[in-house]
């Protein structure tokens, strides 16, 4: 056997939690700081988002997230800007100022200069050469080089602060820094949250549209997964399986579906001198069941808002429980059991990733990794 495992550099940090859903959620006016949802907001850009569903279930939800008539849509946009350019005119006032924009330059973290806003909030990310140069103030951060010298300097800017305006001492400083330092031209990715963007975006009357950026739809795409084993799991079960060990073993199995790997199916014809792995059963907690499962993936720049109006759209139509068959702690009967989906999301950089298991009735299971 060959030890490939890395050996050098920080470990993976993995926080799992079991948490039950408030019993009502308003979906104009959700709770950011309760799981799942603080979990979706943690992670502010993602790349790619994959909901693991049985198939009956798919079913039931594939013509809301699906095809023309998909109750939720996403459009994002490319572009080339400076990041002085970001800072005027209507761009800075319509979105910045008065909206609710992201955006994200080109760059790898820890690497490169790399440039982000979110929430109103600047972060720029820049090596020590550039730092030093732009005259700004900022902080420095770990970048797992030598341990006593700092490489990499973070600076963060509220950008919807009253003192963040044309004229003002410390914007002022920030825009000689994007006029004689910070003056590349980058490709950057762009959502804007409001919901009238999409159609504003393909006619051209936005500000970014003077910028000719191309337009881009977070479409999804769905394949399935036929005789697949799942461990036959209810929500009685949920508190045995608290253990790193078996948390982890069940993180990894639905990560094993996301990438549509052939070790999950019942007929995996691999030789076991090649691979090893074998569906969890958590000490023979529970035995192994085969259903025809379904991941459907969406691929872009993805917000946590996005993320969050799927959520309550699919446990609005497939996880929905009617109040009197609650029993207790978010527990039920039959129309419970075996009614789940799983939801997965990779940031940008590959340094964060989260799954969230969401059952019927309210039980949630997250795990969120930082690597």
């Amino acid at each position: 056997m060959l030890d490939i495992h890395r050996i050098d550099g920080p470990d993976t940090k993995v926080y799992f939690s079991h948490s039950l859903l408030p019993s009502y959620i308003d979906p104009q006016n959700v709770s950011t700081k309760k799981k799942p949802f603080s979990t979706f907001n943690a992670q502010p850009f993602s790349h790619t988002l994959d909901l693991i569903l049985p198939e009956e279930i798919y079913e039931i939800v594939k013509g809301h997230v699906e095809g023309a008539d998909a109750a939720v849509k996403g459009v994002y946009a490319r572009v080339y800007l400076k990041l002085g350019e970001v800072l005027q005119g209507d761009f800075f006032n319509e979105y910045i100022k008065k909206g609710n924009i992201m955006m994200l330059s080109e760059g790898r973290p820890l690497v490169d200069n790399v440039f982000s806003l979110y929430d109103g909030i600047l972060r720029l990310e820049l090596d020590r050469p550039t730092y030093e140069r732009s005259g700004l103030q900022g902080k420095p951060i770990e970048d797992g080089g030598k341990k006593h010298q700092k490489n990499r300097w973070v600076i963060e800017y509220n950008l919807r602060e009253p003192s963040m305006t044309h004229g003002k001492k410390g914007f002022s400083r920030l825009e000689w820094a994007c006029k004689n330092v910070l003056d590349q031209s980058l490709t950057w990715l762009f959502y804007n949250t409001n919901p009238s963007t999409p159609e504003a975006l393909r006619a051209g009357t936005e500000p970014i549209s003077t910028h000719h950026p191309t337009i881009l739809a977070i479409e999804p795409t769905s394949t399935k997964l036929p005789r697949t084993l799942v461990p036959a799991l209810t929500t009685s079960d949920l508190s045995a399986i608290y253990e790193a060990e078996d948390a982890l073993a069940l993180h990894e199995y639905i990560g094993m579906m996301c990438l549509n790997s052939p070790r999950v199916f019942a007929e995996d014809p691999i030789d076991p001198h090649l691979s090893r792995y074998e569906v969890p059963t958590f000490n023979e907690l529970v035995e192994l069941a085969t259903r025809d499962m379904v991941r459907v993936r969406w691929r872009g720049f993805i917000p946590p808002q996005f993320v969050q109006e799927l959520f309550l759209l699919v446990r609005r139509v497939a996880l929905k429980v009617d109040r009197e068959k609650e029993k207790g702690e978010g527990k039920g009967g039959e129309d419970l059991e075996g009614r789940w989906v799983a939801w997965s999301a990779t940031a940008f950089g590959g340094a964060r990733e989260w799954t969230v298991m969401q059952w019927a009735g309210r039980e949630t299971l997250s795990w969120e990794c930082e690597g």
